[in-house]
């Protein structure tokens, strides 16, 4: 999410939002699928597909793969089931499907001390092994895949990138023309507890909510959705970083708000065949 071969998301939205050129400036307001959200786009999937793709092949260049064993081939068959459950459902319901141009990859880096996983545009998965003991089975992996998905189903880093685009050239027009000078580092600071993270956090929140219908519609237990993070809870000894500070909601956030889904998900996104 050069800083795209680690992969960082947030490096990786800073590089989207440097290269961009003046085709690119035609926003538009969009809305996500299924959380009837709306979100300004700017930049087209296609750009974003062109600086993912070239990242995550160095990414596997530089990691050291899993590959022909249990733990991979249940990865990509489950991710491959969610996949197909995303295609079947938009199909049956005739509406545009925002993965049609997803070129699907799924890669397993043997990385124990790592516990994460995510999704590029584009569908560029990559699991970590450290994340399989707090996944335990299954329905874990379709947890956290289904979660990772979603954040390229509703185009996150397109958005994370849109609206840093247009922070920088409104703060640059305001130094500029108001101030006549540069704003201090703290300006960008408390930007950053005010703004970006809060936006962050809606969008875990989010891909947390799409994610448990995904895994629903592949036939997945979507209980084992919270149980994921009260697993990750005790992981990090009972308690992770104070909400205002992280990128994420807190693990107590999460499991409430995936125990409140949950029956209506069951409801309205039951198993479809795959």
């Amino acid at each position: 999410m050069s800083e795209l071969i680690h992969l960082s998301r947030r490096k990786f939205i800073c590089a989207a939002s440097c290269t961009c050129t003046s085709s690119l400036l035609l926003s538009s307001c969009t809305e996500v699928v299924m959380s009837e959200r709306k979100q300004l786009i700017i930049y087209p999937d296609s750009f974003l597909y062109s600086q993912a793709y070239p990242a995550y092949n160095n990414f596997k260049s530089k990691s050291k793969l899993i590959t022909g064993t249990s733990e991979y081939d249940q990865i990509v068959e489950i991710g491959f089931k969610i996949r197909d459950a995303i295609n079947i459902y938009y199909d049956a319901n005739g509406q545009e499907n925002p993965t049609s141009n997803f070129q699907w990859e799924i890669i397993l880096v043997d990385d124990n001390q790592t516990k994460n996983a995510w999704c590029m545009p584009g569908g560029k998965i990559a699991f970590y092994s450290g994340i399989l003991p707090i996944a335990k089975n299954k329905d874990g992996i379709a947890s956290i895949m289904g979660h990772e998905i979603a954040h390229a189903v509703a185009r996150h880093t397109a958005e994370r990138a849109s609206v840093a685009l247009v922070t920088n050239l409104g703060t640059s027009a305001f130094e500029a023309f108001v101030l006549k000078k540069r704003l201090p580092k703290q300006a960008g600071y408390i930007r950053s507890l005010g703004i970006d993270l809060p936006f962050n956090r809606k969008q875990e929140s989010e891909a947390d909510y799409l994610g448990l219908i995904f895994m629903s519609l592949a036939g997945y237990d979507t209980e084992e959705s919270y149980k994921v993070w009260e697993r990750m809870k005790e992981d990090m000894g009972g308690k992770g970083p104070a909400e205002f500070w992280s990128t994420h909601p807190s693990p107590d956030n999460r499991i409430k708000k995936l125990k409140e889904w949950i029956p209506t998900i069951k409801l309205q996104y039951p198993p479809i065949s795959v």
